[in-house]
């Protein structure tokens, strides 16, 4: 009788995994808008106060929280590429998508052009679509929240004294989700904003990735801090490497109320 041959996992079969988990962490769940009016930034001016690691990560929460409550609505295009190149050759793709996005958790995407690798445009980017809409919900948002429940918080001095405008900061996740990281992240001092992140997931989502790093970028359009541009690096371990870019472009439809303050609404009470 004839041996049925052993099928042996394919080291870019785990590319969609590692993908999935590294965007995740640094789109999804870092803070998602920020906003404050540009008389607020003139009056505060751009050097940053004096403060402690755990005022900062206070002022920051609270920021989040009335941001995320102001943000009604939007509506922009994406335009995701991937590039792997390693044992197996070469493989590429990209897609053009057009996203909106209603509070407090629903997001939608229409896909308006792909070309390219179909392994890739249906393992890596659909997928990361879906995993995006379930990051939405209310218990994925408390459990990847940029939060001291979620995050332990340290001084990057050095950085720090490099930035007149900026408090960098180290954070190390306290548990292993798959929409956490570890790195890190650049907060505006005036607006309180995360700005940059530079980090890598906090678990690896499979045996064939050796070492992935997820750089993310923001923006300001009008009053508000948007996604500008992500890239997720991961190096195979049997040789190869993954490149995912997302560039966010064409923001519009912006709808958003009054930023309250969250010290004033709890005196209000």
């Amino acid at each position: 009788m004839t041996k049925r041959a052993r099928r042996v996992p394919r080291p870019y079969q785990a590319v969609p995994f590692l993908l999935l988990a590294c965007v995740s962490s640094a789109t999804l769940r870092a803070p998602q808008v920020w906003a404050q009016t540009t008389t607020e930034r003139q009056a505060e001016g751009t050097q940053k106060p004096a403060l402690t690691v755990a005022q900062v990560v206070g002022r920051l929460q609270e920021k989040n929280r009335e941001r995320e409550q102001a943000l009604l609505g939007f509506q922009g295009t994406r335009i995701y590429q991937v590039r792997y190149h390693g044992f197996f050759g070469t493989q590429e793709a990209k897609a053009v998508v057009s996203c909106s996005y209603f509070a407090p958790d629903h997001k939608g995407f229409v896909v308006v052009s792909q070309e390219g690798a179909k392994f890739i445009l249906k393992r890596i980017i659909q997928p990361l679509l879906d995993n995006e809409e379930e990051a939405m919900t209310r218990e994925n948002r408390e459990r990847t929240a940029l939060s001291t429940a979620n995050y332990d918080f340290t001084l990057a001095e050095e950085d720090t004294a490099r930035q007149p405008s900026e408090y960098v900061l180290n954070v190390y996740p306290k548990h292993d989700y798959k929409f956490l990281y570890r790195g890190k992240i650049w907060v505006d001092a005036t607006d309180f904003a995360v700005t940059r992140i530079e980090a890598e997931p906090a678990k690896s989502p499979s045996f064939w990735i050796k070492r992935t790093e997820v750089h993310h970028r923001y923006q300001k359009i009008g009053n508000f801090w948007l996604p500008a541009k992500n890239e997720t690096e991961s190096w195979i371990r049997m040789g190869g490497r993954a490149l995912l870019s997302i560039e966010y472009d064409e923001y519009k439809g912006i709808v958003a109320a009054p930023i309250e303050s969250a010290s004033a609404t709890t005196s209000s009470k």
